[in-house]
């Protein structure tokens, strides 16, 4: 076991976990159960032993999108946490729930046959921050009501404030 504790949890703070072992095969999954799932082009996931994830607040609700795979979520704002092969030890969670999803990078990628033809070419579509092009009032209104449990473990939940 290593000494650092990876955290993680859904958007509204129901559901959070942890573990203290490296994430393996960190990844990229393209396939259409997956992009489902995620409401996205794809779902970024790595694993850990069952042994070593815990769930330290709130219940997984799952969801078996076939006889072959469990996914888990949050009941309660739908964010995708886990997917899981039922016949393995390991489980995988959705590295944009982690606490601090930049320090996992994907080093393999699956599912290639479902994979957008056009998203290498996402990295040169004009951006803006945020904040740009946003009324800066609604920006505050935003802030001021956010519901969205922040980056790290709390004692209680939901939390009084926030930010």
């Amino acid at each position: 076991m290593s000494d650092v504790r990876i955290t993680g949890g859904c958007q509204c703070g129901a559901v959070r976990y942890a573990f203290a072992e490296p994430l393996d095969n960190p990844s990229i999954c393209y396939c259409r159960m997956c992009q489902k799932a995620f409401g996205s082009y794809f779902a970024p996931l790595g694993g850990v032993p069952r042994s070593a994830f815990q769930i330290t607040r709130g219940q997984l609700a799952t969801f078996m999108s076939s006889d072959e795979a469990e996914r888990g979520f949050c009941r309660d704002c739908g964010t995708p946490l886990t997917f899981r092969y039922v016949s393995t030890d390991m489980v995988d969670v959705a590295l944009g729930s982690l606490d601090d999803p930049a320090a996992v990078r994907p080093v393999v990628q699956y599912g290639l046959e479902a994979r957008m033809p056009w998203l290498g070419e996402l990295t040169s579509l004009p951006g803006k921050r945020t904040d740009e092009g946003t009324n800066r009032a609604q920006l505050e209104r935003i802030r001021d009501s956010n519901h969205q449990h922040p980056d790290h473990d709390t004692s209680t939940w939901p939390v009084e404030n926030s930010q």
